[in-house]
């Protein structure tokens, strides 16, 4: 059995026949730049995640770079973030001239600590200089927003949301108030990579806020700093979200709901299957990281029913942690589960303080622990709303054959 980590072909079968009829009406119009299908997901998604403004971008590393722009962050700055996320959530930060500062993250969601948060906002020696925190939705599970939104308010620090792998997530407040990821920070990014949940045939991202200036500072940034054509108010890029992944993220939009309540579906089989296979949390290292899937007295609705839900995980990955294991254990397994069909992936193989490129920080290993700890025990399995019931059988299957035979 061939069982790769993400099939994009699945899903274009299905969707196939409208995609290209779409396409086929914009380049026969010839408004295929910022043209009425960006327009149109510019709209959808800030109703989504109900918020005034989304602006579309050509990728979710852009929209980062836009959001510390917008909010005039740069040099001698420092922004609080996540060793534990892919290297975008960090660049952005540096490649405005700030400094970034890590938090370590929790073990069970892989989530930045936001205990950790608060304790470097109370004690470093140059407070004053910490002008924002960007809290990753990592795998897809929301940060708890709630206390998001209380660090806001008591340390009076900028948020930007990176909410690149957790679209349709939301978290349920205490009065019962349930809010989207990308909802509560001063401004919030999105990536619409082909792998992503909402993800297009090429590259794509969104940039959502309440705040009129900051919308408007986005809108002129992405087109070379020109609020109006050939005049340019700053020094901007390039990053117009193409017509043609609109089109596409438009008619995909319409089946999230259906895709998201697959995904749990599917991280709900693999809990049952590990569990049946005697390789539940505790038993032979094996932890599987959808925790707390389905809580007593909950109901869990698919989004976009966003008003009376709580959907805290939308299972961008479905990552597993081999508690106990070392590194090389870990990609032996990997090796196993290729040999047998099985794609796989590490999300991530070293915290981003351990890479080259921030080695001037002065961030030694050994000092964010959880985060070198999950880089050396986790592995990503493969989800996809198009995945079949006896594809995780056959996974999970050949998981439990290597933890008895070769382990």
């Amino acid at each position: 059995m061939k069982i790769p980590l993400f099939d994009l072909t699945r899903q274009y079968d299905e969707l196939r026949e409208e995609v290209l009829q779409k396409i086929d009406e914009a380049l026969s119009s010839g408004r295929v730049i910022l043209g009425e299908a960006v327009r149109e997901l510019e709209k959808n998604i800030a109703e989504l995640v109900e918020v005034k403004h989304a602006i579309g971008v050509a990728n979710g590393s852009d929209a980062l770079l836009i959001a510390v722009a917008a909010l005039g962050i740069g040099p001698g700055d420092y922004v609080i973030t996540t060793p534990y996320t892919f290297f975008a959530t960090v660049s952005c930060i540096t490649r405005n001239g700030a400094t970034p500062l890590f938090a370590d993250i929790d073990p069970v969601t892989y989530n930045i600590d936001l205990d950790k948060v608060e304790e470097i906002l109370r004690t470093h020696p140059e407070r004053e200089r910490i002008k924002a925190f960007i809290p990753v939705h990592l795998f897809g599970q929301a940060i708890d927003l709630e206390r998001l939104e209380e660090i806001k308010v008591k340390y009076g620090i900028k948020i930007i949301e990176d909410c690149a792998q957790s679209i349709g997530a939301n978290w349920k407040y205490s009065d019962g108030t349930v809010k989207m990821t990308g909802s509560i920070g001063d401004i919030s990014t999105f990536s619409f990579f082909p792998t992503k949940n909402l993800g297009g045939y090429g590259d794509g991202g969104m940039i959502a806020t309440d705040n009129d200036e900051i919308a408007a500072f986005c809108r002129s940034y992405r087109v070379h700093g020109s609020p109006v054509k050939y005049i340019h108010d700053m020094i901007g890029i390039n990053s117009r979200l193409d017509e043609l992944q609109a089109i596409v993220l438009n008619i995909k939009l319409r089946h999230l709901e259906e895709y998201q309540k697959r995904r749990r579906e599917i991280a709900e089989k693999y809990a049952e299957h590990f569990e049946r296979a005697g390789l539940g949390s505790g038993v032979s290292g094996l932890v599987s990281e959808e925790k707390d899937v389905k809580k007593p007295g909950q109901t869990l609705y698919p989004i976009p029913h966003i008003h009376d839900c709580y959907y805290p995980h939308v299972f961008h990955q479905y990552v597993v942690r081999f508690e106990g294991f070392s590194r090389e254990e870990r990609d032996r397994l990997r090796d196993h589960l290729a040999s047998r069909g099985i794609g796989t992936s590490i999300y991530y193989p070293m915290g981003l303080h351990q890479q080259k490129c921030f080695e001037y920080l002065g961030v030694p290993t050994g000092s964010l622990p959880e985060t070198e700890k999950a880089c050396e025990e986790t592995l990503a399995l493969p989800i996809f709303p198009e995945m079949t019931d006896e594809e995780i059988e056959y996974v999970v299957e050949k998981i439990g054959e290597f933890v008895k035979n070769e382990r």
